[in-house]
């Protein structure tokens, strides 16, 4: 975890390729300062005070909704395929029943909905800490390895690819050379028919964000939606992958916490942490939505 200079206002960003929509045009305002990090460090960065505000896993949220809340209008959610939290494996999912699953340290969410998905499909398999690639850690004899981020999104890649202008990225056969990847995002979009929020942007109570942040981040948002396509071309650089599949898993994304993606994101809650606070958003509204009235 690096921090940049102390400020009054610390925040903090995990900066993936997903947010740079987000992240990359933000200019931080007089007053504020960053410190960045993996998913699972902005947690702890978070709920220890290090920082004010962080784009946090929605996971951490829901389990530390007493001192938390969101703000109502941003999120990292998508709905169907998200192509960069994936679980490699060599048997077919229901044959990981009592096999050894590897899992990443750097993301909390990811590992919640892996733990639902498999209890809620009545697999019951041995989850193990272990970093590595997926296809190393397949070899060392692992029947799945959960990965995510830019480093999934390549490893995707290695296996489903190359990708040529002829094929579409929605029709593709997600295994090859006899490792299947499963799409976790999509794989909750077939259980509930909802979004999936990978993450909010939370802050503590005791410590809401000043006007003049969350205007500099919506700006930026606007900015990044607008200019996709040159956001793609830079990261893809970065990634060693071709510019139209990043930009494919960009637009792909939903950033902005609407009614569908608080669907989502109160049955994960349901799901992973029953009986918990309630999710309260900045400007007072539950995160749950209300049912529609009968007629």
């Amino acid at each position: 975890m690096t921090q940049t200079h102390l400020s009054s206002y610390p925040i903090g960003l995990i900066h993936y390729t997903n947010v740079a929509p987000i992240l990359d045009a933000l200019e931080l305002p007089e007053g504020v300062s960053a410190v960045r990090g993996v998913p699972t460090e902005m947690n702890a960065a978070l709920l220890n005070g290090t920082v004010n505000l962080a784009n946090i896993s929605a996971v951490e949220f829901i389990r530390n909704a007493d001192v938390l809340s969101a703000l109502p209008d941003f999120s990292v959610s998508v709905l169907g395929a998200v192509y960069s939290v994936n679980l490699f494996h060599t048997k077919p999912w229901g044959d990981l029943r009592g096999g050894r699953i590897a899992l990443t340290a750097q993301s909390a969410t990811s590992v919640a909905l892996l733990e639902v998905l498999l209890r809620e499909t009545g697999v019951q398999a041995r989850l193990e800490r272990a970093e590595g690639t997926a296809l190393d850690l397949l070899a060392a004899g692992y029947d799945g390895v959960l990965r995510i981020g830019d480093d999934a999104l390549r490893e995707w890649y290695e296996v489903v690819g190359p990708i040529n202008e002829e094929r579409s990225m929605l029709d593709l056969p997600h295994q090859s050379g006899g490792v299947t990847v499963t799409d976790l995002a999509q794989r909750w979009f077939i259980l509930t028919g909802h979004p999936f929020a990978f993450a909010v942007w939370a802050y503590r109570k005791d410590a809401p964000p000043p006007h003049a942040l969350l205007q500099a981040m919506r700006q930026a948002r606007r900015y990044g939606l607008g200019h996709l396509g040159e956001i793609a071309e830079r990261h893809a650089a970065q990634l060693g992958l071709p510019a139209r599949v990043v930009q494919h898993y960009l637009w792909n994304f939903r950033y902005h916490l609407e009614a569908p993606d608080r669907l989502g994101l109160d049955e994960f809650a349901a799901k992973v942490a029953p009986g918990h606070a309630p999710l309260v958003l900045s400007d007072g509204r539950s995160v749950s939505v209300p049912a529609a009235a009968t007629p």
